[in-house]
């Protein structure tokens, strides 16, 4: 069970942590006052320095197919989204992939994201519900909502990921880190496999930083295939039953593929690298007062349009996602299943579309 108010005192490992700025205590306790333990933070407006810091359809085998998207999870300190744009995924000089990611709805806070690429029959959808508590000496986003990887040349074959929780420790005293923490979950019904992974934070006197540790079972039988183990932020590996432990997963020698988007000067205006660009260069000159100030102007005014809308009785009309009895489907608006099709379409209906008047 995870100790919310872990202090973690004890020595850090500074290649394996995201160590925040000491400097940024103070702007933090300006909020902490607002605050009673258990509170919830969504209504405020945190600090910008909180912000900072493919699966193979080809397999023939649907165990190694699952194993390999396991590895999405296992990588989920890199996965959360940051930001909010459409782009191109360029590899290996070509762009295999287009991602768009929106914010659709501000209180509660709602983010959904849609990455093709029709060409390798890939497709991954996900909504990421964050619900932050201020909790003594640290501070937790508890994230909800869900990841779906399909491939589109195996039908009905969906993979169900939950992400991990965000801890942010030593707030009040100690040194200030982020820990990722609890479990994720990997799905596959038609395949009858799930896998369980453990976010490990450090305790007090014992443990490391950053350590995983799952199981890929047999959903029908609870059957063990594998064992995953060591830490997401460095070297992961995998066993058999019975065998010697395999890297599975290296995080030193992954590549980042870049993203292709447009220049800032002829992004949309509410499109993140020009909507945020004033908090962004305050950041680079570590302006932290002047960047959580221009951090509030925007999020100020995102609560103003919110409260205009429910004074006139309107609802905010989603742009690419289309709302269900639940709140949005996850499908972009009239995209073609076939995925040559598809392809011309997104393209044309994330970056041609004109965006609605601000």
């Amino acid at each position: 069970m995870t100790d919310l108010n872990n202090t973690n005192g004890s020595p850090i490992d500074g290649e394996d942590t995201e160590v925040v700025d000491e400097g940024n205590r103070s702007i933090l306790m300006d909020i902490i006052s607002q605050l009673s333990k258990g509170g919830d933070l969504h209504r405020v407006t945190l600090p910008t320095f909180v912000l900072e810091p493919v699966a193979s359809n080809q397999l023939e085998d649907p165990v190694e197919r699952f194993v390999s998207v396991t590895a999405i999870s296992c990588q989920a300190g890199t996965l959360s989204p940051r930001r909010t744009f459409p782009c191109k995924m360029g590899i290996r000089r070509r762009y295999r992939g287009i991602l768009c990611g929106r914010t659709i709805s501000h209180h509660p806070p709602i983010s959904v994201y849609y990455y093709a690429s029709p060409e390798n029959n890939l497709r991954i959808v996900g909504d990421l519900l964050p619900k932050s508590k201020f909790l003594g000496n640290s501070a937790a986003t508890l994230m909800q909502g869900e990841i779906n990887v399909s491939f589109t040349n195996r039908p009905g074959e969906e993979y169900l990921i939950t992400m991990p929780n965000v801890y942010a420790r030593g707030i009040l005293f100690g040194t200030m880190l982020m820990e990722l923490g609890d479990v994720a979950t990997v799905k596959c019904s038609k395949l009858d496999l799930i896998c369980s992974l453990e976010f490990k934070v450090k305790g007090y006197f014992t443990g490391s930083y950053n350590g995983i540790s799952g199981k890929i079972k047999r959903i029908s039988t609870g059957e063990v295939l594998y064992e995953i183990s060591g830490k997401w932020s460095n070297e992961i590996y995998i066993s058999k039953k019975g065998n010697n432990k395999e890297v599975y997963f290296d995080v030193k020698t992954a590549r980042i593929h870049p993203k292709i988007v447009a220049p800032e000067d002829q992004q949309e205006w509410n499109e993140s690298r020009r909507l945020w660009s004033k908090l962004t260069a305050a950041l680079k000159v570590n302006n932290q007062s002047l960047a959580t100030e221009e951090k509030s102007k925007v999020e100020d005014a995102q609560r103003l349009k919110s409260r205009e809308r429910e004074e006139k009785g309107t609802t905010h009309v989603s742009r690419y996602f289309e709302p269900n009895g639940d709140g949005f489907d996850l499908r972009l608006k009239n995209i073609s299943s076939d995925p040559q099709v598809a392809k011309s379409q997104i393209e044309n209906f994330i970056f041609n579309t004109p965006a609605p008047p601000s």
